[in-house]
C-alpha cells in the first residue's frame, strides 16, 4: 500500500493558483507519491477533482474520480495533460473547486474532449471525455495554466465570491 498524506489545499486567491504550471520532467516514484496524496486528499475533502497548484505543486498533474456515489471508485492520474480534440456541442454544468469551498456557477465547456496524457507509469494515453468526466479533465487542465472557474463568470460576480473568499481566509487564520 502506497503511503498517503494528506495536503493542504490552497484557498482561492492564492497567487500559486494562478501560476502556470511546468511539465513533470520525470514520471518517478515522488510523482507517484504525489498522485496518491493528492487522490486521499480530493477524496477527504471531499472532490471529484484536485490539480497540482491546489495542493502547493507547480506541476502538470492532476487527479479526478467521477464515479457515481456508490459505485465503486474509478481514479485516475493525469500527468503532462493536453487536450488535442474538443467538441462542437456544449454542456453547461454548476460548477465547484476545492480551493472555493461551496461557491457554484455554471460553466459551459465542450460537451466532449480527446486528451493525451501520461498514466502513473509513464504509460501514453489518449482518451475521450464526455458529460462530468469532460467538464472535470477541462476544470482540471485549467488550474494548470492558472485559470479558475471563476474566470469564466462575470467580474462582478467573481470579485464578490473573491471577496467572500478573503473573509473565509481570515476567519481561517484565527481559528
Amino acid at each position: 500500500m502506497p503511503r498517503m498524506t494528506l495536503r493542504n489545499i490552497l484557498l482561492h486567491p492564492d497567487p500559486r493558483l494562478k501560476k502556470a504550471c511546468e511539465p513533470v520532467a520525470e514520471v518517478n516514484a515522488k510523482i507517484r507519491d504525489l498522485a496518491n496524496d493528492m487522490l486521499e486528499t480530493m477524496y477527504d475533502a471531499p472532490g471529484v477533482g484536485l490539480a497540482g497548484p491546489q495542493v502547493g505543486v507547480l506541476k502538470r498533474i492532476f487527479v479526478i474520480d467521477c464515479a457515481e456515489k456508490d459505485a465503486a471508485p474509478d481514479p485516475m492520474i493525469l500527468i503532462n495533460p493536453e487536450i488535442t480534440w474538443v467538441s462542437e456541442e456544449l454542456n453547461t454544468y454548476d460548477e465547484g473547486c476545492l480551493s472555493i469551498p461551496e461557491i457554484y456557477e455554471p460553466v459551459t465547456r465542450p460537451e466532449m474532449v480527446r486528451m493525451s496524457y501520461l498514466d502513473a507509469d509513464g504509460k501514453l494515453h489518449e482518451d475521450e471525455f464526455e458529460a462530468l468526466h469532460a467538464t472535470a479533465v477541462q476544470h482540471e487542465l485549467d488550474h494548470l495554466d492558472g485559470i479558475l472557474f471563476i474566470d469564466y463568470i462575470s467580474k462582478m460576480k467573481r470579485e464578490m465570491i473573491t471577496n467572500k473568499m478573503k473573509k473565509l481566509k481570515k476567519e481561517l487564520a484565527r481559528g
